[in-house]
């Protein structure tokens, strides 16, 4: 999807996607990980998700990525906090509270910065990628993460046919295709959650299920 698209959205609060609760899956597989404290953990197309916040509370540096500036400033704002504020190539930081946005492109986030995370949690941002993009977005931000970065990737697979995305199916087979050489990719749970979701039933969406990895690079 276009930036502009997620840009939209945003504005016109059409954000449907965002949970107000703590991901469970994230609570009950990430203690598993073994993140040193202090580690530092990319989540990338993160919107103001609270699992930023929760991720902090165990005692880690976040680091999200994200396209809009409004999601950035609502984060912060229903945290309670007042975040520094500075720019660098890559676009405007917004940091408080173990938490640091990033406000702009996946795509521009330099070798450097990847290489400097400990871990990653990815829950909204391969699943909102179109197939064609997909290749890129592994090969860009995976492949230049350090050996030994560990983390969670949470997908959904469903017919896609029966459904346009985002967020999109992302089936097991393409994950593994996706990470093939740099990172693994292990299933620590999959979930039938279709009877959770009315508006893949309502579209005729005959199976739904969330499948939770756990990713080491190699």
């Amino acid at each position: 999807m276009e930036a502009e698209f997620w840009l939209e959205r945003w504005r016109q609060g059409r954000i449907n996607f965002h949970q107000d609760k703590v991901m469970p899956l994230l609570s009950r597989h990430w203690p598993a990980l073994g993140v040193p404290p202090g580690g530092r953990v990319l989540v990338p197309l993160c919107g103001k998700s609270v699992d930023m916040a929760w991720l902090a509370g165990q005692g880690l540096r976040v680091l999200g990525v994200e396209l809009s500036p409004l999601a950035a400033d609502q984060f912060f704002e229903e945290h309670g906090l007042r975040p520094q504020v500075r720019e660098s190539a890559m676009g405007r930081h917004y940091a408080a509270g173990g938490v640091e946005i990033l406000c702009g492109d996946i795509f521009d986030v330099d070798a450097a910065t990847l290489a400097s995370c400990d871990a990653v949690y990815d829950r909204a941002a391969l699943v909102a990628l179109p197939t064609a993009m997909r290749p890129r977005y592994a090969d860009h931000v995976y492949r230049q993460l350090r050996p030994g970065c560990r983390g969670l990737l949470i997908t959904l697979d469903y017919p896609q046919d029966q459904m346009d995305g985002p967020p999109f199916s992302v089936p097991d087979a393409e994950v593994q295709a996706l990470f093939a050489g740099h990172t693994d990719a292990v299933v620590l749970e999959r979930l039938d959650i279709l009877h959770e979701e009315g508006k893949f039933l309502q579209r005729g969406v005959e199976r739904l299920d969330t499948v939770v990895y756990q990713l080491l690079r190699h």
